[in-house]
């Protein structure tokens, strides 16, 4: 990591184990190394999956608005703008999952192949299947808002999707 790299990260790192010792306390459990360690993986996930949601945006628009300037695909062209910025931003996202937070220690290995075809499997489950599914329960069952229930899903979907990649798709041999 770079040195500027290192102090936003130390900086976010004391932020977030001052909370979490502090919620820790709250509920009266000890705060360990190792919950400081997992849940530090986990804050690491979340800050690349900020950045995969902007890299997606980005690559959506540019891509459409590409597609619309040279007239391909018209009535279609959002729909190669969504596969593009889809493929796109998981390969972002493994880039950098596999290398700042799903790190191999010494002695470990990993199919980088292998794990790659699963954090599309495992963002494919979670993007597509998981957040639809979630989408028809809060909307048309629980009747909350179109524009909140995304962001429930989130609440939902990340977890599920940190475990699914954390135990599988980047699981050392």
């Amino acid at each position: 990591m770079s040195k500027t790299g290192n102090i936003f990260w130390n900086i976010i790192e004391t932020i977030a184990g001052a909370v979490f010792r502090v919620l820790f306390g709250i509920v009266g459990k000890e705060y360990t190394d190792t919950a400081h360690e997992s849940l530090m993986q986990f804050v690491k996930f979340g800050i690349v999956g900020v950045s995969n949601t902007v890299i997606s945006y980005v690559l959506y628009t540019m891509t459409l608005i590409g597609l619309r300037a040279i007239g391909l695909f018209p009535g279609y062209d959002y729909l190669i703008a969504t596969v593009v910025a889809f493929v796109l931003s998981v390969l972002w996202s493994f880039y950098w999952n596999n290398k700042m937070v799903f790190v191999m220690e010494e002695g470990q290995s990993r199919n980088l192949w292998k794990a790659l075809i699963k954090t599309y499997i495992s963002y494919s489950f979670t993007g597509l299947f998981l957040n639809s599914v979630l989408m028809v329960f809060w909307v048309q069952i629980v009747h909350v808002s179109e524009f909140i229930a995304p962001i429930i899903n989130l609440l939902i979907s990340v977890p599920v999707n940190f475990i699914i990649n954390k135990f599988w798709a980047f699981k050392t041999e």
